[in-house]
Parts: structure tokens; C-alpha cells; sequence
């Protein structure tokens, strides 16, 4: 059986309370035969009584799989799911699942209301585990679900120390690329766009920027630090306030590739020319990044490895959910195009 949430029913439970063995809580669970119609009513008042849900691990020690997976995006905000992050993702997840025989369900999950009901959902055994993406510092469904015993694998994470498997890029050394390859072009007041500060990949990337400052012995201004989202609008709207503020800027690395395109906005607007006057560098290599004018200069994360990653390392947990947290973390590449 895996872990019980505290509090949580057990099989054991169902049993005494029902008046039967174990094995014959088993049996009604799992629709065996062989069981008397008294006895089957009698275990399943008692699961009705109690609460119990049959949990995946129970289904998989009786060799019954559901052969899906969920894919939960956990943005409370709907307009996230229109950036190019999100369809690359479940491009390269379900391509991963391709010839695995395994379904890919994608699920939105953004209150606490929701969390509840997609655990008790997965521990249904609707599921054989979970691939979880755009997590925030404070969200408490990854731990939800491991104390329900479901196997679990995060895009990102949520802290240094995350407790749960994940896959991540190294966002902090891309960053810091980033702002070398600006300083080896000449660029002496390099500012920045960073994402919300409660995500683990948005803090890392500002990290990295703050490290290649210090790296080129450069002084890092908080004028030169301005906050987005992760969407475009808030790109277009950062990087206007930021020339604002420090007209003297020469170069913005922004921390995705749509905030990017805000930037090229905004500083379009300004009568500011792309490379000539400012140089703008993004992060993730979408296909947008192709499009805009001029083409991004942008670090490239590896969409598609880390698709196959998660769904490997989901599997290897749904065999063998006793062994360490699996922890990855994939190397990141500079794309030099038209805007540096």
C-alpha cells in the first residue's frame, strides 16, 4: 500500500468496520468474484461510511493500471495558458508517450477546492501518477499528492530543497550566459525582466543575471531590475518602465522568450533601435522567437528532453515508488540571432 495521508481511511479500517478480512476488502474494491452479495454490501457501507478511496498503489499491487497520466497545470490565471510554454510542454510530453500505450490527460487544478478533488480523483486510481508544471512557491498539491502515495514528477520545483522529483534546466547558469555574451558584445548597463518572484525558475534566472554581473565586475542596480509575468503584455510594460527609470540601459535580458517581445514593444516605441541601441536577449527558444522583428537572441532550454525526462522518470517512480527522489537538471544553450 503507498503512504496514507494523515487521517485518511485505511483498507485495515474498512475491514474491521465492515467485518471481514483484508483480502475480502480487496476483492470488492478490485470487482472480484466470489463474494457473497451480503458480504459485498457489508464492505461497501463501510467505504461509504468512512471515505475510503482505493489508492493507485493498491490498484497496481493487484496488477490493474489505468494506463493515463495527468498533466496538471496549476496557472490560477487563464491567459497563461496561452504562451508558447504550455503547448510546448504537452507537445513534448505527449510525444514521450507516444508509443507507450499511455494516455495523457491534461488537467487544470488552481484552488484548494480543485486540489482536493483531483487527489481523491487520482487515488481513485484513475491515474498511474502525475506530471505537474508551472508550480508557485507556496502550492501544496505536490505534497498532496506524494502523501497520497501517487507518483509525482515536477516541471521546475519549487525551492532549492524540493522534496518531490523533478526535472528542471539550469536556469541559473543560462542567465548568467546570457549576461556574458552581452558583456563580451560591449554591453555596459545590461538590465533586466524578470518573472514573479514566488517561482523557483523566475528567482533563478535573476540569480543568474545578478552572478554574470558580479562575474564582469559590474554593478547591479536595482533600477536596472524590473518585474513580469511571463506574458508579453508584462515584457512590453516592464521594459518601458525600466528605460524609463534608467534611460542609460544598452541591453535587456528578459527572463522568456514572450516577455522578450514585449521588450522589442516597448522599445520600438521608444524610438530605441534593436541591436543598435539596446540589445534584448530572451529564455526558453520558442518558435517565437524566430518571428519577431529583429529574430531573439535566446537561451534555449531543452523542451523536448526534459518532456522525455518526466515521463521516464515518472515511470521509474510508478515501478519503484521507495527509492530517493530523482532529481534532474538539464544544461541549457545560447542561440545567437539578429537582436544582440
Amino acid at each position: 500500500m503507498g503512504r496514507q495521508r494523515p487521517g485518511t481511511p485505511t483498507l485495515e479500517e474498512v475491514a474491521a468496520l465492515a467485518g471481514v478480512g483484508r483480502g475480502t476488502v480487496s476483492r470488492v474494491i478490485n470487482n472480484a468474484a466470489g463474494v457473497r452479495h451480503s458480504t459485498r454490501m457489508a464492505v461497501e457501507r463501510a467505504i461509504a461510511e468512512l471515505g475510503y478511496v482505493p489508492n493507485l498503489a493498491a490498484r497496481s499491487l493487484a496488477g490493474r493500471r489505468a494506463d493515463a497520466v495527468a498533466l496538471v497545470m496549476t496557472e490560477p490565471d487563464w491567459r497563461q495558458f496561452g504562451e508558447p510554454f504550455f503547448s510546448s510542454v504537452v507537445g513534448a510530453v505527449g510525444d514521450a508517450l507516444t508509443d507507450t500505450g499511455v494516455q495523457l490527460l491534461l488537467t487544470l487544478v488552481r484552488t484548494d477546492v480543485e486540489r482536493r478533488h483531483f487527489v481523491e480523483y487520482a487515488r481513485g486510481g484513475r491515474v498511474d501518477g502525475v506530471l505537474l508544471m508551472s508550480v508557485h512557491a507556496e502550492d501544496p498539491l505536490p505534497d498532496m499528492l506524494s502523501e497520497a502515495g501517487l507518483p509525482t514528477v515536477l516541471l521546475g520545483r519549487r525551492s532549492g530543497d524540493e522534496a518531490v522529483t523533478y526535472v528542471d534546466a539550469d536556469n541559473v547558469g543560462g542567465a548568467r550566459g546570457a549576461v556574458a555574451h552581452l558583456v563580451r558584445t560591449g554591453r555596459t548597463a545590461i538590465g533586466t525582466v524578470t518573472g514573479p518572484p514566488d517561482m523557483y525558475v523566475a528567482r533563478s534566472r535573476l540569480r543568474g543575471y545578478r552572478e554574470g554581473l558580479e562575474r564582469a565586475g559590474f554593478e547591479i542596480r536595482p533600477s536596472w531590475i524590473v518585474e513580469g509575468d511571463f506574458t508579453q503584455e508584462s515584457g512590453r510594460r516592464a521594459t518601458a518602465e525600466l528605460i524609463a527609470r534608467a534611460p542609460e540601459v544598452d541591453a535587456v535580458l528578459a527572463a522568456s522568450d514572450t516577455m522578450a517581445a514585449g521588450a522589442l514593444e516597448a522599445l520600438r516605441a521608444a524610438g530605441r533601435r534593436v541591436p543598435e541601441d539596446v540589445a534584448v536577449i530572451g529564455f526558453d527558444d520558442f518558435p517565437l522567437a524566430q518571428h519577431t522583428r529583429p529574430q531573439l537572441t535566446t537561451v534555449r532550454q531543452p523542451l523536448e528532453e526534459m518532456g522525455r525526462a518526466m515521463v521516464q522518470l515518472l515511470f521509474e517512480v510508478m515501478r519503484d515508488s521507495s527509492g530517493a527522489w530523482r532529481h534532474v537538471i538539464l544544461r541549457t544553450e545560447l542561440v545567437e540571432r539578429a537582436s544582440t
